[in-house]
């Protein structure tokens, strides 16, 4: 049977710090709003530590098999619930779930081609970017310091839950250029002056860097060991960063 919460039970409180960076990280924790994303931890074997909803949203969702695991289910007002959202029309129901305990150094030393968000500050490109990622069999993500954060609500929403399945991590671009080199992985860019993308394939355990929306990669990378640029036919200046590295995830897998 699920406990009811006051609005003012301290634990909603400690909840609407999630919505921020810092009260992520000094919780270690994060959410997930919606059925269709409680689903993906699900297909990802991961259950929540808690789960939060309001009376309509347990009415349309399967609390009870989450109880029968022991995990503690919520029922919160919907003026309350809606504090803790960041949508205008919430979903009514949210679950919490562990930051993963992982650091830039473990997914550098995963096998195989890594993708960089060098300093992407949308949250919707870098949670397509990490969907896009798991589609085409990159082996992690790793996201630039002073961009968005890793799991943002807006971003884990955007994955689709993919942010359950990939490797994550947060990375400076000292730590990224240090690491790299010492385990002997190029640093490439995607960049207007490079070579043409496709006309030479990517190394197999290349770290791929795709800039931010407006400057691209010069103003978070300082150095990288090669670069290239998608061909374009039209007159757009540039392409969005979640476009731009879709297609070369994609250029990737193909002909790998």
């Amino acid at each position: 049977m699920p406990t009811a919460l006051s609005p003012h039970n301290p634990r909603l409180a400690a909840l609407r710090d999630l919505l921020t960076p810092r009260g992520r990280r000094a919780a270690a924790r994060f959410g997930a709003e919606g059925a269709t994303l409680l689903a993906e931890a699900d297909r990802a074997g991961l259950l929540p530590q808690e789960l939060f909803a309001t009376p309509s949203g347990l009415e349309r969702f399967d609390a009870g098999r989450y109880e029968a695991a022991g995990i503690p289910v919520f029922e919160v007002p919907d003026r309350a619930f809606a504090r803790l959202s960041d949508l205008d029309t919430p979903s009514g129901i949210l679950g919490i779930f562990p930051l993963p305990d992982r650091s830039a150094a473990d997914v550098l030393a995963l096998p195989g081609l890594l993708l960089v968000l060098a300093g992407v500050s949308d949250p919707g490109n870098a949670g397509t970017l990490v969907r896009s990622a798991e589609a085409f069999g990159a082996a992690g993500v790793l996201f630039g310091r002073g961009g968005v954060d890793p799991y943002a609500p807006k971003v884990v929403r955007a994955a689709m839950g993919s942010l359950f399945r990939v490797p994550v991590a947060s990375v400076s671009a000292e730590e990224l250029i240090a690491t790299a080199k010492a385990s002997g992985r190029p640093i490439v860019v995607a960049d207007m002056e490079g070579e043409e993308l496709g006309t030479a394939p990517l190394p197999d355990d290349a770290v791929v860097a795709i800039g931010n929306e407006r400057r691209g990669v010069r103003d978070w990378l300082p150095r990288w060991d090669r670069a290239f640029r998608i061909p374009q036919r039209g007159e757009t200046e540039s392409l969005n960063a979640a476009v731009a590295g879709s297609i070369v995830l994609y250029e990737f897998a193909r002909v790998k």
